[in-house]
């Protein structure tokens, strides 16, 4: 038998998984840019990626499980973009990293809306909601002026992150298309806005 164990002793994960995985997340994606989600099934996933339904199962509890893993680099690009945008104590215009938020997401923009929209993924949102306030808070932390117990730092983090995956969702749902850089500033204004 192989020996799946590093000289640290952390165990090795076969290249075989890694490529089964790989190719599972990338049929999904492709599933997800075509179809809404509610219309996307393990055994299409299967069928797409060419292995058994049994398969997708060695690997994800589900396909929402499945989907997030899926988005898991997407949403870690995301945050990395959000991390260069001053989300405390902000200066009053529109900073250009926040722009770059949202040109990041229209890049991928019917990924987004079928993972935000009314048929799309709660384990997606929690998972945003998740890395944004992590976000928040490791910038509330290094600022001066921010709170000074962990309780309020994870409150105001999370209200942060709430408010702004709701002004990201208003953005992708609405009926008419904004272009990304107006809808950062007409974003940021309303995020900061004290009046």
């Amino acid at each position: 038998m192989p020996d799946t164990t590093t000289d640290h002793g952390a165990k090795r994960v076969d290249p075989r998984v890694l490529r089964t995985r790989a190719l599972l997340r990338s049929a999904a994606l492709e599933l997800a840019a075509e179809r809404e989600l509610s219309g996307i099934t393990v055994a299409h996933v299967a069928e797409r990626a060419t292995v058994n339904r049994a398969t997708v199962y060695q690997h994800y509890s589900d396909r929402d499980a499945l989907l997030l893993d899926a988005m898991e680099d997407e949403l870690t690009a995301l945050v990395a973009v959000l991390a260069r945008c001053p989300l405390v104590d902000g200066p009053v215009r529109t900073p250009p990293a926040f722009a770059d938020v949202f040109r990041h997401v229209e890049s991928q923009l019917v990924l987004y809306r079928r993972m935000l929209g009314p048929c799309g993924s709660a384990r997606f949102l929690n998972r945003l909601q998740q890395l944004v306030a992590e976000e928040v808070a490791r910038q509330l932390t290094a600022s001066p002026a921010g709170p000074r117990n962990g309780a309020g730092t994870a409150l105001r983090a999370h209200c942060a992150a709430g408010a702004f995956i709701g002004v990201l969702r208003h953005w992708l749902l609405a009926p008419e298309p904004v272009e990304a850089a107006a809808m950062a500033e007409g974003a940021w204004h309303a995020l900061s806005s004290t009046d």
